[in-house]
């Protein structure tokens, strides 16, 4: 069996954030299944080509969402 989702996202985590055009991650769902969500400033091929495709068994689903900014 897998690590948890949790622990996966943990390391996830630790792996990309400092990433410059990363803008955070997420526990989330993919096709109804649970996955890692890695989220970018803008489409770079060259970063997500740097992302793990998958962590403890969990696929890691990268979305654009823009800079993402305290309120």
């Amino acid at each position: 069996m897998g690590e948890s989702i949790d622990r996966a996202h943990d390391r996830v985590t630790r792996r990309v954030i400092g990433m410059k055009g990363v803008s955070g991650t997420a526990i989330g769902t993919r096709g109804g299944k649970p996955c890692i969500k890695v989220y970018l400033e803008r489409d770079d091929r060259r970063l997500r080509s740097l992302l793990p495709r998958r962590a403890g068994g969990f696929p890691v689903d990268v979305e654009v969402t823009g800079r993402v900014r305290r309120l």
